[in-house]
């Protein structure tokens, strides 16, 4: 989306501002969009379409640059007033509709709601706080005639944030899905074009691309057998415990300083002692994608600390324990049975292996202040 379009809609000398953040559920479009577009959100489509798969369908649209028939269930804020009310909506190609009649679906109720053309689409922050939304998911449709103040705003609200994405990928190849899938294209075409490095074609780092190494012997080899890569995990993750002996190797007076035991705070992931739902909210913001993690201190524990990780759109809390063996502190998150030297281990461990969790650690959350 262009920022200098956006921008000049905006009234001269009007305080409003930009906020960059990550969002890393904005590349599920490109990567599993069966599910992020659920089926009973496109089932009049699958109507039309009753010999095709959900799947098929959805990538057919993805593949044209077009935006499926979207619909669902949202909170809308009556003009003037600040009672929410849930309607059902559609989005089709002539634009997004609700129905009259509240929460019916008879396509004889809808009326057109918003000209998405004209229209920008922003997220809200502190809804709840500022308009009374019924969940934190909200998101608002401002027209480009619109300059300033909230009024002619249609704030919305959906029940959880996989509808919301839905939605908001909906909207976003509903105004520039040729431009998107222009944009795959190339994408495509640099793919397949020869480096000029080698004759083998480029290629993008992504968990596709990764592949098991051997690096034991003079030269590093692909590990293709399946059973031979379990075993090289295996003994990667007994040269991650043993690696706790190289780093205490160090005099013993460096064991209690203040830096070492206090050196993960210096880390990005490292969120300090903040509330199990502050931590819900922050991975919420950047995206439910799997993966998304953040560190921060126990509290019901005080000298432990918790993991918070993303899996299945589920945030999962797992709590990491120190432990004293022979004079040696080390942190486990499975009563002992893996060991590591401080929480920069115990990350980067399990940014290479998935070990007791759901899934390996991807996208680290960043605390912004909005």
């Amino acid at each position: 989306e262009s920022v200098v379009e956006v921008q000049s809609s905006w009234a001269p000398g009007a305080d409003s501002r930009f906020v960059f953040r990550k969002n890393f559920a904005k590349y599920e479009l490109f990567k599993s969009n069966a599910s992020l577009f659920p089926e009973v959100m496109v089932s009049s489509c699958l109507e039309a379409n009753k010999s095709m798969a959900h799947s098929e369908l959805i990538q057919n649209f993805l593949n044209s640059g077009s935006c499926p028939e979207v619909q669902g269930f949202l909170q809308l804020r009556e003009a003037g007033r600040k009672v929410w009310k849930c309607f059902h909506f559609s989005l089709r190609r002539s634009g997004l509709y609700y129905s009259t009649k509240g929460t019916s679906k008879d396509p004889r109720h809808l009326q057109y709601f918003a000209d998405l053309t004209e229209s920008n689409i922003y997220y809200v922050t502190q809804g709840k706080k500022l308009y009374g939304t019924p969940t934190e998911f909200g998101f608002c449709i401002k027209p480009h005639k619109v300059r300033s103040g909230v009024k002619g705003l249609k704030l919305l609200c959906s029940e959880d944030e996989q509808s919301r994405s839905c939605w908001m990928a909906a909207f976003r190849l509903f105004k520039y899905g040729m431009q998107l899938y222009r944009n795959y294209q190339q994408a495509q075409a640099r793919l397949s074009q020869p480096s000029w490095i080698g004759p083998t074609p480029l290629r993008s780092v992504s968990d596709n691309a990764l592949v098991a190494m051997d690096f034991s012997g003079c030269t590093g080899r692909v590990i293709e057998n399946p059973s031979e890569v379990l075993t090289a995990a295996l003994e990667e993750a007994q040269a991650w415990r043993k690696k706790t002996t190289h780093r205490y190797s160090l005099p013993a007076a460096c064991h209690s300083s203040p830096l070492s035991a206090a050196i993960h705070r210096t880390q990005p992931w490292f969120h300090g002692r903040i509330s199990r739902e502050d931590t819900q909210q922050l991975i919420g913001r950047q995206g439910l994608v799997d993966g998304v993690f953040l560190v921060r201190e126990s509290q019901r524990n005080p000298k432990g600390f918790v993991l918070s990780l993303c899996h299945l759109q589920r945030i999962k809390h797992y709590l990491i324990l120190p432990s004293e063996e022979e004079g040696r502190l080390y942190f486990t998150m499975d009563d002992g049975q893996t060991r590591f030297a401080d929480l920069i281990q115990l990350v980067e461990f399990h940014q290479i292996n998935r070990g007791i969790l759901p899934c390996k650690l991807r996208h680290y959350c960043t605390c912004v202040a909005l």
